[in-house]
């Protein structure tokens, strides 16, 4: 017996009773006779398989190569290893490293392939990583294997393709130089205010998700940190503010962004003080910078990494990942680590002693750098705050319970504590093994809005049902939720647009897209939609049903709300919606699925508010109060 692993999204033909269809990026088996699904597979294998993925990447760092750890062959300032920045420790699986899940997938398949007896494997795939792999594989266990390539779904634009096609230390002066020369108007923006800060206590977050009417009068508020700033204005409290920037819609150019933190510092009355990673930036900056980068690749750049690798599941994975490596040790990943580690070097280095430091905490790449430079100037305690849901597949937050013991050379920067925001964020954490004591919980900023009380007609109140639902109105009002990932939203608005002339009628529809990520109507002529950017607890309030990304944390919101969520399953990559697991959440991945998704929502019963169960919700803040407070000289 043969076995067909079928890497396409469309349906295949059975070719007889001697072949088994394994479907890599489909759930969908009912119509094929004993047909075997990975996506599926996994999820009921999950916690195996995720532990298996970790446990393998802390292999990686601890391989001795020549005497020393890959870790300690990474070290570039005393203490500290850019392993930690890199592409394979960092497991960005939804965006930067998306080759995860198939490394993922063939984990499951092996496991599935221990209880089979075939002796020939065909792939049906347009990937040829996926085939080498597959192919050592299988002359390994003795296995004949065939490879059937079939055509891209996709192709990237020209020049990134010519960009991606270039040696990596080529690559890697190309990013610095485009860097420098986009970046280069944020130089000592609001740098002298940094250095004569009176302020003790600094965050560290992202110059994105901005209230833009505050923003325009140059009043600071920003969506991750919900009314806190506020707050500590209020109290009195001096902050230290320090944003990374990149360019989106309402800041699409270094000048605006420099305009905008001047601005804040203008109206911050002393009592804030602004400035980005970026303005850093100086000549001495770069030199230094690109004395580390040649001093890493004189380190590394012999290094054989290929013949090093460890075997997962028995898997030779070096195909899939050879291009995290080379990018991580001499390419363009390294140089920005190399870049970001300065720049925070800098920062922390004039910045007056601080008795507290918070920080956004998603665990990307710049994280580390930000833990080790703090730590290196002898700043107070550090926090990561975990701002919003935490996902199962999201494998940044979860590292081989290993990592937590090591305390020696280079071992991983970790804040003192990490501020989770509600039971179920803590709870995750803990199933992941972090160490319990430092842990702490406070209230969810980002999602205070939740704490709402009952008013007007459409919502029900009751003894019994303290909590709130909406009740469905005609017409519908569908509020799509946008992403970060690109290819999310276009399989998101794809499968709308297929079943746009099914809809109920006069179907209200709106997207919220991601502020790094706009959806335009005119690439989807045939939904008639509008794109609004106010805050979700406006627009939930005048919507019935949500549909969301794969990925975006926003379906959380709409859950807690007590609205009915129709989240995209996309079967190519893992399920890593916030909502996995929770009850009444519907899952499609075919136009079909939506469509009688959002009829059945359309019939929807109220149900209980999930908000509390989910975070903390005290729009006092006593939780925030205290840390910060009590952690005050």
């Amino acid at each position: 017996m043969s076995i067909l692993i079928w890497d396409n999204c469309d349906p295949p033909n059975p070719r007889g009773d001697d072949q088994t269809i394994v479907l890599w990026c489909s759930y969908n088996t009912t119509s094929l006779h004993g047909a075997v699904s990975i996506p599926q597979w996994v999820e009921e294998h999950s916690d195996s398989i995720r532990h298996k993925y970790l446990s393998w990447v802390y292999q990686i760092g601890e391989t001795p190569i020549c005497g020393k750890r890959v870790v300690d062959h990474l070290q570039l300032h005393p203490g500290f290893s850019l392993w930690w920045m890199s592409l394979l420790a960092e497991k960005c699986n939804f965006a930067k490293s998306t080759h995860i899940d198939d490394a993922i997938k063939l984990i499951a398949f092996v496991d599935w392939m221990d209880s089979q007896n075939s002796k020939r494997i065909v792939l049906l795939s347009s990937k040829n990583r996926l085939a080498d792999c597959l192919r050592q594989w299988c002359d390994q266990k003795g296995v004949e294997f065939e490879w059937q390539r079939s055509l891209p779904e996709g192709t990237s634009p020209f020049s990134r393709h010519l960009y991606n096609n270039l040696p990596h230390v080529l690559q890697a002066i190309i990013w610095l130089i485009r860097r420098i020369l986009y970046r280069w108007k944020l130089r000592r923006v609001g740098l002298r205010e940094w250095r004569e800060s009176q302020g003790g206590v600094t965050f560290i977050s992202y110059l994105f998700n901005l209230v833009p009417d505050t923003a325009k009068q140059g009043i600071f508020e920003s969506r991750y940190w919900g009314t806190l700033p506020k707050k500590l204005h209020q109290e009195r409290i001096k902050t230290n503010w320090l944003h990374i920037y990149f360019e989106h819609e309402f800041l699409p150019s270094a000048k605006h962004a420099a305009q905008q933190i001047a601005d804040f510092n203008r109206m911050a009355d002393t009592l804030q003080n602004h400035v980005t990673l970026d303005s850093f930036l100086s000549p001495q900056l770069i030199a230094r910078t690109l004395l580390d980068w040649f001093y890493l690749l004189g380190k590394v750049i012999t290094i054989p990494m290929q013949n090093y690798m460890p075997r997962l599941n028995g898997i030779n994975l070096w195909p899939l990942f050879k291009d995290d490596w080379k990018s991580s040790a001499i390419g363009k990943t390294s140089i920005a680590n190399t870049l970001h580690l300065n720049l925070f070097e800098a920062a922390f280095g004039v910045l007056p002693k601080q008795s507290l430091g918070i920080y956004l905490q998603e665990n990307m790449d710049w994280e580390y750098a930000s833990i080790h430079t703090w730590r290196s100037h002898m700043h107070g305690q550090l926090i990561g705050c975990a701002h919003a849901t935490v996902r199962f597949w999201d494998l940044r937050y979860f590292f081989d319970t290993h990592i937590y013991d090591a305390a020696g050379q280079n071992s991983m920067p970790m804040p003192d504590r990490v501020a989770v925001n509600g039971p179920i964020s803590r709870q995750i954490y803990l199933e992941g093994g972090y160490p319990e004591d430092q842990l702490i919980e406070v209230e969810a900023l980002r999602y205070l809005y939740l704490n709402r009380e009952p008013e007007g007609d459409s919502k029900i109140t009751t003894e019994t049902t303290p909590a709130i639902g909406k009740l469905v109105t005609s017409p519908l009002r569908l509020l799509v939720l946008g992403g970060y990932n690109e290819v999310d939203n276009q399989l998101q608005m794809q499968l709308l647009s297929e079943i746009a002339p099914d809809l109920p009628a006069e179907t209200i529809i709106t997207v919220k897209p991601h502020p790094a990520k706009p959806i335009k109507p005119q690439d989807y002529p045939l939904i008639e939609f509008s794109v609004k950017e106010l805050p979700l607890a406006e627009l939930l309030q005048d919507t019935d049903v949500a549909y969301s990304s794969p990925v975006t944390s926003a379906a959380a919101d709409a859950y807690c709300y007590g609205l009915p969520v129709i989240s995209v399953l996309d079967p190519k990559t893992l399920n890593m919606s916030p909502l996995r697991g929770c009850k009444g959440v519907t899952f499609v991945s075919t136009p079909l699925d939506l469509i009688n998704a959002i009829k059945s929502a359309a019939t929807h019963i109220p149900r209980n508010d999930q908000a509390n169960d989910f975070f903390h919700l005290d729009k006092d803040l006593p939780r925030w109060k205290a840390l910060i407070t009590n952690n005050i000289i």
